[in-house]
């Protein structure tokens, strides 16, 4: 018998959800997945110091105001890490566009060609790398925008329905719908329930949202995210990708067991028009829904509180 992790692997694509390169060695995933707070992560480690160093240098010798220097160095930081980790896995890999932009479209779309051209700069093409950008009704529009130049997006932050189908009407190359957040805030507005893996109310948001998907034939690929426990991943094999962090990884290839199959295109599927969402019908779908609207709330403000703890990171080694 196999491990839990060799059994995923037939099922979905495995994505780890980290920076650290000693993971991704150990685990072998298809793709990766980036975000500030595990760019932040990383860095602190001490496993990019090289190529902080060298970005550093490199700065410093331009005549470049501290906070110019510091937007220099943070941008090409997560595009060196990006192509450390590329060298890694033979897919993708997701790279976010800084949160604080998160409800400006055209400064999204503009910090999104910013770093596909630093990418291309270091000889990695566009086709290697996935774009985040929070599911903000911004966001979602900038995705639109830059799938029709080629640049693929990855849609972060995502705890609805509308959500999800606001992508997958932008033509957006993949969501990550956050499984774990999604069960944090049923849990935290009522203690006193629990949930079996299977019936917790982010995984049933996956299911439905890849079932929708498939139903009327979107492109878009789904990729559960943020999961609290492997009893959540069980109950989505078979989801286009999961995107997993180490400990979670760790306990699958320590695990023997069957893990077959969980989730099919079949299945009960709710009858919802297929008229397009406008932005009003959006906006209110948000305000009404106080958990989606409350997480994404939540995710920005914790991804952007990183990015500055990184930006104070970087002028401390800009003042070395």
């Amino acid at each position: 018998m196999t491990n839990m992790l060799s059994q995923l692997r037939r099922h979905s694509v495995v994505v780890a959800d980290t920076g650290d390169l000693d993971a991704i060695r150990k685990f072998g995933p298809q793709d990766a997945t980036t975000n500030p707070s595990l760019i932040l992560k990383a860095v602190q480690s001490g496993g990019y110091d090289a190529v902080l160093d060298s970005l550093v240098k490199d700065v410093q010798v331009q005549s470049l105001s501290v906070d110019r220097a510091v937007e220099v160095i943070s941008d090409r930081l997560i595009v060196a890490m990006g192509k450390e980790i590329l060298a890694l896995v033979p897919g993708r890999v997701s790279t976010e566009v800084d949160a604080r932009l998160s409800f400006d479209s055209g400064a999204s779309i503009s910090k999104a060609r910013q770093i596909i051209a630093h990418y291309e700069e270091l000889g990695v093409g566009r086709e290697r790398v996935l774009i985040k950008l929070a599911a903000t009704w911004e966001g979602i529009r900038a995705a639109e925008a830059l799938e029709k130049e080629g640049i693929n997006c990855n849609l972060t932050l995502v705890f609805n329905f509308y959500q999800a189908q606001a992508c997958a009407e932008a033509g957006v190359f993949l969501i990550s719908p956050f499984v774990g957040r999604i069960l944090d805030w049923y849990q935290n507005t009522n203690p006193e329930l629990k949930f079996a893996p299977a019936d917790e109310p982010g995984v049933q948001a996956v299911q439905r949202i890849y079932r929708y998907f498939r139903r009327h034939q979107y492109a878009t690929l789904v990729m559960g995210a943020s999961f609290r426990n492997v009893g959540e991943i069980k109950a989505l094999a078979g989801c286009d990708r999961l995107t997993i962090a180490p400990a979670l990884l760790t306990e699958l290839a320590d695990t023997q067991g069957e893990l077959p199959a969980a989730l099919f295109e079949e299945g009960d599927h709710e009858s919802v028009p297929m008229t397009r969402l406008s932005e009003a019908q959006f906006r209110v779908q948000m305000k009404e829904d106080l958990m989606a609207s409350g997480q994404l709330d939540a995710g920005i403000r914790g991804f952007e509180a990183d990015q500055v703890k990184l930006e104070a990171l970087l002028r401390g080694r800009l003042a070395d």
